[in-house]
């Protein structure tokens, strides 16, 4: 199938679980990170600054789990440990580094996938959104599991290689590589984004 245009259509912007461990003490509390990890997540801002500037829609998440760990699942069977707890200085979403605003939208999940029992569809649909901007962590977990079901959904899914970050460099690679499979071009860098962003500002005006 041909390659589709790097967005159509509403866009909406998702800023994947990027929160204040990232920031407060560079660590992401039982979840291991690959070595760029803490520099994607700032990189990320530049995407959050131009959705903004563009006047497109952002959705922030939050993973968030009970104290009494009653919604974690399986997800402790496998190479992480506790994480994201509620009421831990290091979960709350990083608002003040992402100049998360009140116009912005929030949504908090126990789950990997932003879809996996939350308002994002009700809200998508809401806004008429067609194609979706992935930024945040972890790729190869959270951002590839809300990509693989955008795509199931029909979104034109993109996700920005350099303001996500993974587990290690090979899985973020790995995944990017998978999302790419599913849609060709959906693998942007923040220079591509940002300046197709800009293209949406100018166009309003």
């Amino acid at each position: 199938m041909a390659r589709q245009p790097t967005l159509v259509g509403k866009t909406v912007l998702i800023v994947v679980d990027i929160q204040k461990g990232a920031f407060l003490d560079r660590s992401n509390a039982g979840i291991p990170t690959m070595p760029d990890y803490f520099d994607n997540m700032a990189r990320a801002r530049r995407v959050v600054d131009a959705a903004h500037a563009a006047e497109i829609p952002v959705i922030f998440f939050e993973e968030n789990h009970r104290r009494d760990m009653v919604d974690y699942g399986r997800e402790l069977d496998g190479s992480e440990g506790i994480h994201c707890l509620d009421g831990e200085p290091g979960t709350p979403v990083a608002a003040e580094e992402m100049d998360m605003r009140d116009s912005d939208y929030f949504i908090r999940k126990r789950r990997y996938s932003c879809f996996f029992g939350t308002e994002l569809e009700i809200l998508l649909k809401g806004l008429k959104a067609e194609t979706l901007i992935l930024v945040g962590g972890m790729t190869d977990v959270c951002v590839h599991y809300t990509f693989v079901d955008g795509h199931q959904h029909d979104y034109y899914m993109r996700v920005i290689a350099d303001s996500v970050g993974g587990t290690s460099d090979a899985a973020h690679q790995a995944s990017l590589n998978a999302m790419e499979y599913l849609q060709t071009g959906a693998v942007q860098t923040t220079d591509e984004i940002v300046a197709k962003l800009s293209t949406l500002k100018v166009a309003a005006e």
